[in-house]
């Protein structure tokens, strides 16, 4: 059996009993200790490994934190609750135009995941990433209506914050509407503050920061009730117009009843008077179905006014009728939690082997650092400085796919060249078993050969 899941080992493994012993053997040296001749030898062993899972043929993909066709089917229910009953409390006929900001019962069942007001939601389409776009796009040349004009009215170059390792999709939003990126570190519990705090305090400029604010992506990291005081008073500090993009995307993605809570930023803003400089987003991308879910929006009465104005001169109102098929079947802030863990159940042990992984093959060899979160989709990767492009080429060359090194900074680029962000909830458990021990055999040779040279 497989440490604790359950698991028979793989047929993959139990046929090549060589493999189990050289990762057994190798596992004991620690890369600082290990003389010239251990090096070679190590090196030696772990090609030999290394070319046995290239010619085994895998096709393997942990690249992008999708839910897994199980976790989907968690929610087919949706296909069949309406039941031609389309009636809502606003007696609004749902098949009609109509309704740009959502339906009355939507926003409060999901105002309680933001952590704002009914009052201050906004329903959108399927896709939380696009209501990020409009509200940057909004800001950089249509402004704010009545709290401020537009970014590009000021003359200079918008910029935006990015805490890194970050999000790749939110990168990709500034890239493409030309706002410059400025990084600061993302620390275990959030984004470094002294330094957020001072560059706002020297670059005027600066009209924005991203964050994920629990379990974000990639590294798992909640943001700390000190943290999330800090980020509600950058209102008062930044320049005009500054938006904090608070991109809640795992609000309700524990993977166990005692993972850590997040302040309410809302609150915190109310306390300062900064409550026009937040942008809260959400969807239930990863609640129901991926690419028919619905996505929303929370922000002040002021800064809901100016954005449905903006909305609606590209659209007439989003799909109401399955805003109420996911208010019948999600129903209240019960029903999202008890929705919630039955997808625990399938992503946990995903997540277990990975950590087993890591821990039995790298943990006393000084080759690399990890997260281990408690919600979220990722695993974030570090490996020695250097390396991080070596271990995704080698493992391609093995059949694994990871995400490319960079992706989680801006314009691709790692400073270190060690980030790697590991995305375990698609495939199998025993897809994920072979896929780690190729990439831990990857990163063990890349590091060998990198000490070796």
């Amino acid at each position: 059996m497989f440490g604790h899941h359950g698991l028979t080992r793989p047929n993959f493994y139990t046929f090549n009993r060589f493999v189990w012993r050289s990762r057994i053997k190798v596992m004991t040296l620690q890369l600082d200790q290990a003389t010239t001749e251990q090096l070679r030898d190590w090196e030696s062993t772990l090609t030999q490994e290394y070319q046995q899972f290239k010619a085994s043929g895998l096709n393997l993909d942990l690249t992008r934190g999708k839910p897994s066709a199980e976790q989907l089917s968690l929610s087919d229910a949706i296909n069949e609750i309406l039941g031609g009953d389309l009636s809502n409390e606003s007696n609004t006929d749902l098949r009609n135009y109509g309704g740009l900001d959502g339906i009355p019962e939507c926003k409060r069942l999901f105002a309680n995941v933001l952590g704002v007001s009914a009052e201050e939601m906004l329903i959108g389409g399927n896709s939380s990433l696009t209501l990020m776009y409009m509200a940057a796009q909004f800001g950089l040349h249509q402004g704010f209506g009545e709290l401020g004009a537009s970014w590009n009215s000021e003359g200079s170059t918008v910029k935006f914050i990015a805490p890194v390792p970050g999000y790749d999709r939110h990168f990709s939003v500034c890239e493409h509407l030309g706002i410059e990126l400025v990084t600061v570190a993302l620390n275990d519990d959030g984004p470094d503050m002294d330094a957020v705090e001072q560059l706002l305090k020297s670059d005027p400029s600066i009209k924005g920061i991203w964050c994920v604010p629990r379990f974000s992506n990639p590294t798992g990291a909640v943001y700390s009730d000190a943290v999330v005081d800090r980020i509600a008073q950058l209102g008062n500090i930044a320049g005009g117009n500054f938006r904090v993009f608070w991109d809640n995307a795992y609000a309700v993605h524990s993977l166990s009843d005692d993972a850590p809570e997040l302040a309410n930023l809302m609150t915190s803003c109310r306390k300062y008077g900064t409550e026009n400089s937040a942008y809260l987003f959400g969807s239930t991308s990863k609640i129901t179905y991926a690419g028919a879910g619905v996505a929303f929006a929370g922000m002040s009465k002021a800064n809901l006014k100016a954005f449905t104005h903006h909305l609606g001169m590209s659209q007439i109102g989003p799909d109401k009728i399955n805003q109420l098929r996911h208010v019948r079947l999600l129903k209240d802030a019960d029903g999202i939690k008890e929705h919630m863990q039955q997808h625990a159940k399938v992503l946990k042990p995903r997540f277990d082997i990975v950590l087993k992984h890591l821990r039995d093959g790298l943990g006393n060899t000084g080759m690399a650092s990890w997260t281990e979160p408690q919600g979220g989709y990722f695993v974030s990767f570090d490996t020695l400085p250097g390396l991080a492009k070596e271990v995704v080429k080698l493992a391609a060359e093995a059949g694994v796919k990871l995400t490319p090194a960079g992706a989680t900074f801006p314009y691709g680029k790692d400073p270190a060249n060690s980030n790697i962000r590991i995305a375990p909830s698609v495939p199998s458990l025993d897809e994920i078993d072979r896929a780690m021990a190729v990439f831990v055999t990857c990163v063990k040779l890349a590091s060998v050969k990198q000490r070796l040279s």
